[in-house]
């Protein structure tokens, strides 16, 4: 009695195993018997139908390419905002070199803040005081007993900016009759000033400050508002 070997077997997965080994150490293996090239179907990853081997490739090809180009098109985006910024900083320290005292150096932060950066809002908070006189819109002192300004203080410690949400009595305590309509916040500690300062911008848009952003050009402008205020 004859035997028929049924029209597609299934191999095992020992005996995939060890053809995919075979493969891979006979690289040459479709040279030798390229007929076995134009017999191969694959599935089409879009659709039902079968596609040949050479054209899988091709595929495969193509949506790498198609991912490389997005790559490619964040990386350019992603330069061009840095390159922005990086001018923006640029003009901002050139602004509070040209300041000769502390009012006007204030000044210049709380302009170049909304004329350049776009910030809705904006305050900075000095601990016990500074001398600016006549002080700026920016400018808030703030006791340092305050409890509110003393929840601040893991800030302080971390000398690291933080974005995202707040506490609700934090933001009013930070903005006011304003606080209301502020969606996120960016805190950037001046630990670099005495007495310590710590600069609040908030935006309307939820997402402006999130936490998962890059926070070193605000710490850059920190350092720059600290050094320009404490020079004077």
């Amino acid at each position: 009695m004859s035997s028929r070997l049924p029209q597609e077997a299934v191999a095992s997965d020992s005996e995939e195993q060890a053809i995919a080994a075979y493969l891979q150490q006979h690289h040459d293996f479709f040279e030798r018997h390229p007929q076995l090239l134009t017999r191969m179907r694959l599935h089409h990853p879009r659709n039902s139908a079968t596609i040949s081997l050479i054209e899988r490739q091709v595929e495969v090809l193509r949506e790498k390419h198609v991912t490389q180009e997005q790559q490619l098109s964040e990386f350019i985006r992603v330069a061009r905002a840095n390159d922005e910024l990086a001018g923006r900083i640029h003009q901002f320290t050139r602004r509070l070199l040209r300041t000769q005292t502390a009012a006007a150096a204030l000044k210049e932060v709380d302009a170049s803040l909304r004329d350049e950066f776009g910030s809705q809002y904006a305050v900075l908070l000095v601990a016990g005081g500074v001398s600016a006189e006549p002080a700026p819109q920016l400018l808030r002192t703030v006791a340092i007993e305050d409890p509110i300004w003393r929840s601040f203080d893991t800030l302080f410690a971390s000398g690291k900016p933080r974005c995202g949400q707040i506490r609700d009595i934090q933001r009013d305590f930070l903005f006011g009759a304003e606080a209301g309509s502020i969606a996120s916040v960016a805190l950037v500690p001046l630990t670099a000033m005495t007495p310590t300062g710590l600069l609040a911008l908030g935006s309307t848009d939820r997402e402006r400050f999130h936490p998962g952003m890059s926070t070193e050009f605000l710490s850059r402008m920190g350092e720059l508002i600290a050094d320009a205020v404490s020079r004077i």
